[in-house]
Parts: structure tokens; sequence; C-alpha cells
């Protein structure tokens, strides 16, 4: 437990994910430094972020004792590395996403997390959106009857680079690298156990770029999950999913926005854009849970399930990743 008012947390990497979760925390009581392997670059990104300190190395971040937590926003080849060094040295372990090359390693994050008497937490933003609490409420109170159906469009064109590219880093193509964040939302909805078949399209032999995953609920709805980052969407982003029921159906803007339910009545509703991206909710209940001791919302189990359906995805694609747990 962290009884501190204010949290000393570490960046390891200065990247797009510190960029961005440097803004959400500045409106927290976090105090933030900032770790690379330039010292230029950590130092420039201290000074840009209104950091309180900066450091030339990974291991001194990770060694200096007033770092109470350390958030692990490096190429995921390093993530399991840097996230038990972390944990054993006592601090708290924030892990971006996708956290491991395998589910397998959640194994050795439980035992370095229980040694140290520090959690681990993975950074699943998508699973504190606004939407998704929105949908689960409509999904428990039955307002379109018994789920049958559910589509997740999450179609766009995104361009990659540098060791995004690189399959012995990044450890799997697009599904891996930002789909999982949608498998977390399809697994999340309040429906039972999710099961995946992946399919992949135009294979080329290169890390994919489009993944097609059947979804199957149990005994229950049935649906699928577009993934894609090349193909265009109106203003390259707006996309429009839906769920289908016995009395009626629930369409939403995929990132939130608006939600429409035409079922036992007619509602328009808009989930919130101030936290849009769920980035704030989580990070409020990771620093929750690191000062009261207590499990956060999305724990460990819930990572690794995610992780599995996406090895179970690749797997049934006869897709190749070093994403396999085999």
């Amino acid at each position: 437990m962290t009884t501190k008012a204010t949290i000393n947390m570490a960046f390891l990497g200065c990247g797009n994910a510190t960029r961005k979760h440097s803004k959400t925390l500045a409106k927290r009581p976090v105090e933030r430094f900032y770790a690379s392997r330039s010292g230029d670059r950590a130092s420039e990104y201290n000074q840009r972020f209104g950091g309180a300190g900066w450091f030339a190395s990974y291991e001194d971040a990770i060694a200096d004792p007033r770092i109470d937590a350390i958030l692990v926003a490096t190429p995921p080849d390093t993530h399991l590395e840097l996230t038990l060094a972390a944990l054993r040295a006592g601090k708290h372990a924030i892990i971006e996403k996708p956290p491991f090359l395998r589910s397998s390693d959640f194994a050795q994050v439980r035992e370095a997390s229980a040694a140290g008497g520090v959690r681990a937490y993975v950074a699943e933003n998508y699973f504190y959106r606004p939407l998704l609490g929105c949908l689960r409420e409509l999904l428990a109170e039955d307002a379109i009857g018994e789920p049958i159906f559910v589509l997740l469009n999450a179609l766009k064109t995104q361009q990659v680079s540098g060791w995004r590219n690189d399959l012995g880093v990044v450890g799997g193509g697009a599904l891996y690298e930002g789909g999982i964040h949608w498998v977390s939302f399809a697994a999340s909805l309040g429906l039972p156990e999710l099961r995946v078949h992946g399919l992949r399209p135009c294979a080329d032999g290169g890390p994919e770029r489009s993944m097609m995953l059947a979804l199957r609920y149990g005994d229950g709805p049935v649906g699928s999950l577009y993934y894609s980052w090349e193909v265009p969407s109106l203003f390259k982003g707006l996309r429009t999913s839906r769920i289908w029921g016995r009395e009626g159906s629930i369409t939403f803007e995929s990132n939130g926005i608006f939600v429409f339910v035409r079922g036992r009545r007619k509602r328009l509703l808009f989930p919130g854009l101030r936290d849009i991206a769920g980035y704030g909710a989580m990070f409020d209940d990771f620093l929750r849970s690191m000062r009261d001791d207590d499990k956060p919302a999305y724990d460990l189990e819930l990572a690794e399930r995610d992780l599995r359906l996406v090895e179970q995805a690749y797997a049934t694609a006869g897709v190749s990743h070093l994403t396999s747990s085999e």
C-alpha cells in the first residue's frame, strides 16, 4: 500500500504513450519522472511535461528510492524484463498494452508482485471507456431483450514504422498491437465467456494489418470484430457498431460519441466525451488501488484473458507470431 498523498512515477520510454499519459497524469497527484536510453531525450520530456526529474537509463529509474511506481512504455519485447525488475525492486508497475509477448508470462509477474508486496497493472483504457459502461448497463437491464448478434467495427487507416514492423520486437501485427483493445472490449460486455476464431484476409506473409474475429459468447450470442489499419473510415475514425437482440438493437459510434437504443423504448445516449478514451478513469482506479492495496477493476486475470484470446485468434487463423504460448 502507498500511503503518500503524491505518488512518484517514472516513465520508462519516451514515446507516444508517455506523451499521452503525461497529459492525463498532470491533472492527478503524481510527480512524473522520465527515463530513456538517451539522457537528452529523457531531459527533453522532463522539461516539456513539467516533470520532477529524469534518468539516463531504465535501471537508474528503477533503483531510485524516490520512485513508487514504474510505467513501462517501451517496445513489447522489453516489457517482461523491465516489469519484473520494477516489481523486484519494490515498485508498483503499470505496463502499456500490449503487455507481454506470451500470456504464459503473467505467471512470473504474479509471482514477483506477490513476493515484492506491490501490484502490477496493465494499461487497458478500453475497459474504462464510458461507452463500455453504458453498453454493459443496457445489456444488464435487458434493454433489447436477449442479445443475438454483436458487430464491432474497428476499421481505420493507421501508418506504422520502425520497430512496430519488426515481429521480433512487437510480437504481432495489427491485432496484437492495437486490436487487443477491441478484444478486451468484446470480452468485457458482460456477456457469457468469449471464444474467438481468427480470419486473416489478403495474407502477404508480413505482419497482418487486418483481421476478422468470429465471436462466440458461451452458447449465446455470436458476432464479429473487424479490425484493420488499412480500411478508410469517415473522418479518419468515425464508425458504427451494433448489437441486436430479440426485442431491438443498440447502434453506437465505435469511439463512444453516441448510443442509440431501439428496443422496449427508444433512447439516444451520450456516454461522455470528457474522458471518452477512458484514460482518466483508468489511472484513477490504479492510483486508488495503490493507496488502498486493493485490486483494480481491470486486473491481471482480465489482462491475461485478453492476451489468450489474441493468441487464440492467431492460432485459428494459422498466423504464427511470438504471441504464442507454445
